[in-house]
């Protein structure tokens, strides 16, 4: 029997010596991503700037991508069903603030790491990444202000309504031209949802509504917007009267600064691949800040030429 033992054993090792009985691999990390929509080239980006990513780098993860429509409600279900099958990160950018805060707290009650991209919700997260939207609406209002001398008329395009992006891109640059230079005026908004169709579509019933000389400068909340805008405007022939400002760094947008078509765009990074880095290492337990802010530059015909090439 003691033999028969011996064999046994050297016949096992041999077996695991030659890869035969193979460790079980562990069990991937699964990352959840609820984008909120994939309606403008920035989100599609993002989206696909964090899948490229894992698929690359993090062979231990399985990224479990939904997409919201634009429409919470949908997103809200995406992020329930993301849950039910067991992520240990949920990735969310949201719709809307308002709709998506109760079930980012439940996630984060029941112990999932939640880390929210661009938009913020209205309750505490792991970790939040983005740029300064409160910065990037200052720094438009003062922008806006020194171009236009301190007098003119404005057409705001915003973003989704709700949407944290679009409440401080909004609130912070009407802000800044009150303070610094109340002779400008916005005279026409509309929320555009940050796609650049209805962008175009409004300002055409602009283009009617106001004469030429009425209307100084378009600022819209994203460069798929002031894109729309400028095609609107070269249509009706209005283009060099109206200056146009977008928030972004489409390579679409630097080109039309270079052109002349747009005066400025404000880089706001599409958070890809941070996103999905940061993702596993709060999953993996890593201590981190609350908040990473990603830097911003405005970027205009003084530097323009530094930045072909480099936007999305």
């Amino acid at each position: 029997m003691k033999e028969r033992l011996k064999l046994l054993a050297s016949s096992a090792a041999t077996l695991v010596a030659l890869g035969a009985a193979p460790a079980l691999a562990a069990d991937p990390i699964k990352i959840g991503f609820s984008q909120g929509t994939m309606e403008s080239s920035w989100r599609v980006n993002m989206v696909e700037g964090n899948r490229k990513y894992a698929e690359a780098n993090l062979p231990d993860v399985k990224l479990l991508i939904t997409n919201g429509e634009n429409n919470a409600s949908k997103q809200v279900s995406d992020v329930e069903s993301l849950l039910a099958q067991g992520v240990k990160t949920l990735i969310v950018s949201p719709v809307t603030a308002d709709a998506l805060t109760p079930v980012v707290k439940r996630a984060m009650d029941a112990g999932v790491r939640v880390v929210t991209l661009d938009r913020k919700v209205n309750t505490d997260v792991t970790l939040h990444i983005g740029a300064d939207n409160k910065l990037i609406g200052r720094t438009a209002g003062e922008f806006v202000c020194k171009t236009l001398n301190g007098k003119g008329n404005v057409i705001e395009i915003q973003g989704t309504a709700g949407a944290s992006a679009t409440v401080d891109r909004n609130v912070e640059f009407r802000k800044t031209l009150a303070a610094k230079c109340p002779g400008v005026k916005v005279v026409a908004d509309q929320v555009c949802n940050y796609v650049r169709e209805p962008a175009m579509r409004f300002t055409e019933d602009m283009l009617q509504r106001f004469k030429p000389g009425q209307i100084d400068l378009v600022y819209a909340h994203n460069d798929d917007m002031a894109l729309g805008a400028v095609a609107a405007l070269k249509a009706a022939n209005r283009l060099s009267g109206v200056k146009v400002v977008g928030i972004d760094g489409e390579n679409a947008a630097y080109e039309a600064i270079k052109a002349g078509d747009m005066v400025a765009t404000f880089t706001y990074h599409f958070v890809a691949p941070e996103g999905v880095q940061y993702g596993h290492k709060v999953a993996k337990g890593e201590k981190l800040p609350k908040e990473i802010i990603l830097p911003t530059h405005q970027v205009d015909a003084t530097n323009v030429d530094k930045w072909i090439g480099k936007g999305f």
